[in-house]
């Protein structure tokens, strides 16, 4: 089954810049359109209308990062008018073309599927060297002792420290999962500590001594420019919102800089932030779930919406590990990672949800 919808993707791929037919995906498979749409949506926890939606929109934001003119890409990629392209556009990403081809703020990437990878993790060390010596490049300012550079997650930041990628400045891993459990309005307060260590079942002591003690210089130094490091799946936007609200609440008054990035590539989108209304977007959403009235980052704005999604009792992964629940455990959490990178849940987030579906 994963050949054939491999084949489906490839010539779903194939035909993108095409009007696009399910009769005639369907006669180059050789099924029936509703076979070919229900084993689609099966195998891969999306439907054909929304992979092609997404990847189009995705792959038009390179062509506005080119300069070509929106209408032209809005009849690239199968839109009855610009005003067609543009209200879809808005819907996913937040933002009009015209404004993304302004600003070029970060969206989520939405990559062609692959059903059959092995799922492994690659080594991104060279990847990594790479990158920020092209941001080096760009920005020296930021490799000095007084930069703090913010990471997600103990893993990259051992890395990160291990080869002083960022020269002399400092550097501080957040190692928490704000996409799960509850979160009060003050972060790091004794009260967060107390509602997130039960949350993860933790004590407060090992809370305290895998979450704040690493953030010790967060709290405690002060510094002319803080670097965040967060992926662009839903998890690590999370929390990014969370350490963006942190230094409103604590009046931090340096720059600010995000360093966007996806996991595979690792192609980091660099871009100065503002602060003053992320408390507020993180209290709209992390502690009363629901949608924010500020205008977002792309990426922040997709991340809030599979975040919302992600809190209802039939969301589209419960419903695909229900459907999938007969596969051996190994072999589902590896379609989960492969089909879901846009949620960014790790092995905990998804064994919990497939204990909820027994």
């Amino acid at each position: 089954m994963n050949e054939q919808i491999q084949l489906m993707i490839d010539w779903i791929e194939d035909n993108l810049k095409n009007r696009f037919s399910l009769n005639e995906l369907s006669n180059y498979m050789g099924y029936s359109p509703y076979y070919c749409s229900f084993k689609f949506h099966q195998v891969t926890g999306i439907s054909i209308r929304r992979y092609i939606l997404l990847r189009r929109l995705f792959l038009s934001t390179e062509d506005l990062a080119r300069k070509r003119k929106i209408i032209d890409v809005a009849f690239e990629y199968e839109y009855s008018s610009q005003e067609a392209y543009s209200r879809a556009f808005k819907t996913v990403f937040g933002i009009n073309p015209r404004e993304y081809q302004l600003s070029k703020l970060p969206v989520q990437s939405f990559v062609k599927l692959s059903i059959n990878k092995d799922g492994e993790w690659y080594s991104m060390n060279i990847s990594r060297k790479i990158e920020v010596e092209r941001l080096r490049s760009v920005r020296s300012e930021l490799f000095d002792k007084d930069v703090l550079n913010i990471l997600n997650g103990q893993a990259m930041y051992e890395m990160f420290k291990e080869n002083r990628l960022m020269e002399d400045s400092h550097y501080a891993p957040f190692n928490e999962a704000m996409c799960v459990n509850a979160a009060t309005k003050q972060v790091f307060d004794r009260e967060f500590i107390n509602i997130r260590a039960a949350g993860h079942n933790e004590s407060i002591e090992n809370y305290i001594k895998k979450v704040i003690s690493p953030l010790d210089n967060l709290f405690n130094k002060k510094y002319k420019c803080i670097v965040l490091w967060f992926g662009e799946d839903m998890f690590c936007q999370m929390n990014l919102l969370t350490i963006l609200s942190y230094l409103e609440q604590s009046g931090y008054e340096g720059k600010v800089y995000l360093n966007c990035f996806r996991e595979d590539d690792f192609k980091v989108s660099q871009t100065e932030l503002r602060l003053g209304y992320y408390d507020s977007v993180y209290k709209d959403v992390l502690v009363n779930h629901k949608k924010p009235s500020n205008e977002l980052l792309p990426v922040m704005y997709q991340a809030i919406n599979i975040y919302l999604e992600m809190l209802k009792e039939d969301n589209e992964v419960i419903r695909y590990i229900s459907k999938n629940k007969d596969l051996p455990l190994s072999e589902l959490i590896k379609r989960l990672f492969a089909l879901f990178p846009t949620v960014g849940y790790g092995d905990s987030q998804y064994m919990n949800l497939i204990n909820k579906t027994k």
